[in-house]
Parts: C-alpha cells; structure tokens; sequence
C-alpha cells in the first residue's frame, strides 16, 4: 500500500512537472541529449526512495531541489572522472619542447607537477569549478546554476582555486635553488 502510494506521489509529480523538469536540466548540462534522461530518472529514484512522502509541503521545490543535488552531483563527477583531463595533462600533451633544453623541460615538468599537487589539495567546490571553467569552458552563472548557488559564490571558488595554485606555484618557485 506504501509502495503504491509513492508510485502515485511520483507520478503525479512526473505528469505535473516532468516537462518543466527536462527543460530544467537541459538548460544546466552541456551533452543534455545524453545526461538529462539519466539525470531525471535519478531525481525520480531519489523521489521513491523517501520514506515518508506526505510530509513534504511542496512537493515541486522538493522536486527541484532533488534536481538541483543531482546536478551538483553530476558535474562533481564528471570533473572528477578520470577520463576528464586535468590541465595539467592537457598542457603536457600539447605542448611542443623540441627546441628546448632538458633542464627547461624538466623545470616546466616540476611546474606542472606542483600544479597538479596543488590543484589536490583545495576543496572539491573550488577544483570543479576550476575545471569547469577554464577547461570545459562553462560560464560563471552556468555552474552556479549546476551547483544551486549564487553566480558570486562562483567567483569565489574559483578566484580560492586560482590564489590556492598561485601560492602553491610561489612556494616551489622558493624552494627551488
């Protein structure tokens, strides 16, 4: 009885919103053919897992708070997925040292290096939206919207990300003699 209770509480809300919903997500994701379908089962699954479904006073905010999380999720995963390059590799692969001497290169190398180390050690927010931005190219009001907060938030992650590398950069630069 519980069970067809829940099934009718996401049904409705999927005849309601589900609509609303797939726009929703498509404006926020880069491949949406791809990822909205996936992303909206999830936000349903999320739905009938609850317990207690009668207690939610307003099941659309509900609803698109599920799908603001799985959003959140999605683009922490997909920045951290290993199949998603780091800048780093992306500069390594790319880059041309034919002419240069080794010591140049090994120099850049340890640059990178630290780069990649430092790039570790700041928080999850702050590494996303980093790599959000400046690799995948998406714009500042863009990931907010992906992580449900405001667009100066955003500035701030990044600009901690950025300050975060440069001082990491700034102490190797000390430590090499």
């Amino acid at each position: 009885m519980a069970n067809e209770l829940k099934q009718g509480f996401v049904t409705t809300l999927v005849r309601s919103h589900g609509r609303q919903l797939r726009r929703f997500l498509a404006v926020r994701l880069r491949n949406a053919s791809a990822d909205v379908p996936d992303l909206m089962q999830e936000v349903f699954l999320r739905l009938l897992r609850i317990s207690n479904h009668e207690t939610i006073r307003n099941p659309q905010a509900y609803l698109y708070t599920i799908a603001s999380h799985v959003l959140q999720q999605h683009a922490l995963k997909q920045a951290y997925e290993p199949s998603a390059e780091m800048p780093l590799e992306i500069e390594l692969e790319h880059a041309v040292v034919a002419d240069t001497d080794p010591a140049a290169e090994a120099e850049l190398e340890l640059t990178f290096e630290a780069i990649e180390h430092s790039l570790r050690a700041i928080s999850p927010r702050a590494y996303t939206t980093l790599i959000l931005s400046r690799c995948h190219g998406l714009p500042l009001h863009e990931i907010a919207a992906q992580f449900g907060v405001s667009r100066g938030q955003v500035k701030k992650y990044l600009a901690k990300a950025l300050i975060h590398v440069r001082e990491h950069l700034r102490d190797t630069e000390r430590e090499v003699p």
